[in-house]
């Protein structure tokens, strides 16, 4: 199969993956659909008329023949750490460019050394082209270009409405009992979990509780900026804190085969993500700050759509670029390949610069 101008989305039948793929097809996009449940993909590519690969990930000649004929995937298969490394192996073997949604930490960590032979291959991989960590890392980036002395940055988001898809809320539990991490001196250091707890003011003239959290920006970020310091915060409840603080004293239980095969069960019983009235009512807000060892500080956030719908608008951003050509090669955070602004490009994004008293939107 000859290599075409076109992209794969692999997972497409999961909650986000099918999302992305409406949001394609209303933009006059054509993906091929792929993934191992041959029911599933088939249904949707004849929903959409579509075309379609059935391929299992371990299947090296199956998962090959499928990549070949794309110039770049779109992996929205979760936990991305079980998925990752045969995508991408595909990937540099047949010279397609990957993508994925991933907020995982470590999974930014192994792809980062994959950057030489990225651009050995002649392909860009670029994870976290969703809410993980488009707006974060794209903020970080903003802020270290108005504060380039900057040696410490702490980021943190919170979400309205909306919820967790099965994915989500899946690998969530695989990381049960882990505790936390922030990065200190450029190194990721492990931490318990609800390491620190602030009120950061997501809103204007509203503060919201939040706790540190491994989100992936503490990888990331350090790349983005090269900030040495970052320290990643999620807005909950207080009793969230302490259920938090006991998951790590507690991490043998939590953590064991027994406790998360539970509460597996309990998620596969829910459903798929939220509905779509939920999603258009839902908001995110991202907040963050960058400080130097001269005491200067420069603080912004951001507001923007509900989380899976900005990952469906960022993810096909990306792509978009990719199939126009612009796809920088090598190891990429968003910022690193598209520049701080690219979270501009989604409408209804609105970024504020809480040092200079000034609103940015674009539409």
């Amino acid at each position: 199969m000859s290599k075409s101008k076109n992209f794969m989305v692999y997972g497409a039948n999961g909650y986000t993956g099918e999302l992305i793929v409406r949001y394609a097809v209303a933009m006059g996009m054509k993906p091929v659909l792929a993934g191992r449940n041959v029911l599933a993909i088939k249904t949707m590519a004849e929903k959409y008329q579509l075309p379609y690969e059935i391929c299992n990930l371990y299947d090296k000649e199956e998962l090959n023949d499928a990549v070949l004929g794309v110039n770049v995937v779109l992996n929205c298969a979760g936990p991305f750490i079980n998925t990752y490394k045969p995508m991408m192996k595909a990937c540099l073997k047949n010279g397609t460019h990957y993508i994925d949604i991933t907020g995982e930490m470590e999974v930014f960590e192994r792809l980062q050394r994959t950057d030489a032979v990225c651009k050995e291959a002649g392909i860009m991989a670029l994870p976290g082209a969703g809410f993980d960590v488009v707006p974060t890392d794209c903020l970080a980036a903003f802020l270290k270009k108005n504060l380039p002395t900057a040696t410490h940055l702490q980021l943190g988001f919170m979400g309205i409405g909306g919820g967790l898809s099965h994915g989500t809320a899946t690998t969530a539990l695989q990381n049960l009992g882990n505790g936390g991490a922030v990065r200190m001196d450029g190194k990721i250091k492990k931490v318990p979990a609800a390491y620190k707890t602030k009120q950061l003011p997501f809103r204007k003239g509203k503060n919201n509780l939040a706790v540190t959290i491994p989100w992936g920006d503490v990888s990331t970020a350090f790349y983005s900026t090269g900030i040495p310091n970052i320290e990643v915060y999620m807005a909950v409840t207080s009793g969230a804190v302490r259920m938090l603080q006991l998951s790590d004293s507690m991490g043998w239980l939590i953590g064991s085969n027994t406790v998360k095969n539970f509460l597996q069960a309990r998620v596969d019983n829910r459903k798929a993500g939220p509905s779509d009235k939920e999603r258009k009512k839902g908001k995110s807000f991202i907040w963050g700050k960058v400080m130097d060892g001269a005491g200067n500080e420069i603080e912004a956030r951001l507001s923007t759509p509900e989380g899976y719908t900005l990952t469906a608008l960022t993810a096909l951003n990306a792509v978009k670029k990719v199939l126009a050509g612009n796809a920088p090669v090598g190891f990429k955070t968003p910022s690193m390949a598209y520049g701080a602004d690219f979270i501009m490009e989604i409408p209804g994004v609105v970024r504020e610069n809480m040092s200079m008293k000034r609103e940015i939107n674009i539409e």
